[in-house]
């Protein structure tokens, strides 16, 4: 992406902002740019390093709405306030909730699997000896461990990657958290 494409997106996301904010905030990226090119780098490679313009106009509102909020405390700031955040938040469940769910129902498919594998496995080792299995009584066995041991192994790494989807989740949230706490925290008188 180039630098006037991403300052495009950037400016055209920052609409609704007072404009001294915007210009401010487009004056700030414009300086990232320089800078960069004063280090050696590409357009693309400090617009890649800066992010989504989109998405960083989001931020960028939903933070200029918190602290005019700050600095007014009346029913329209607070307004401004709570609609950028919540459209931050909306705009990231829209996005987030249709991928988390597929992950989620892949992850309990794999538990529903890993379960019916170790049943099966347990069943197969049982009643394979008595049932006449395929190659006696020891394949029997051999293949009902197997199954059990490959059901413990999709379960096993199910379960990491359940730890690391939940990891993923908490670390978003705190993602978001850390554009919020400057809103939440309490405010003493110097």
């Amino acid at each position: 992406m180039t630098r006037a494409e991403f300052m495009g997106r950037l400016r055209r996301g920052l609409v609704g902002l007072p404009a001294a904010a915007a210009a401010e905030i487009a004056s700030d990226y414009e300086q990232h740019f320089e800078d960069g090119a004063a280090a050696g780098r590409t357009e693309a490679e400090v617009a890649a390093a800066l992010g989504d313009p989109v998405r960083l106009a989001r931020e960028l509102r939903a933070e200029a709405g918190a602290r005019r909020w700050d600095q007014e405390k009346n029913p329209s700031a607070a307004a401004g306030a709570v609609f950028a955040v919540l459209g931050l938040g909306a705009i990231d469940i829209l996005i987030l909730l249709p991928i988390l769910m597929t992950v989620v129902g892949v992850l309990f498919g794999f538990v529903m699997a890993a379960i019916g594998l170790f049943i099966g496995g347990g069943v197969v080792m049982v009643a394979g000896p008595v049932a006449g299995f395929p190659g006696g009584a020891v394949t029997a066995i051999l293949a009902g461990l197997g199954m059990m041991a490959g059901a413990t192994a999709i379960g096993a790494l199910t379960a990491i990657a359940t730890i690391l989807l939940v990891n993923a989740t908490v670390w978003f949230a705190r993602l978001h958290y850390r554009l919020l706490k400057p809103a939440l925290e309490p405010q003493t008188q110097a």
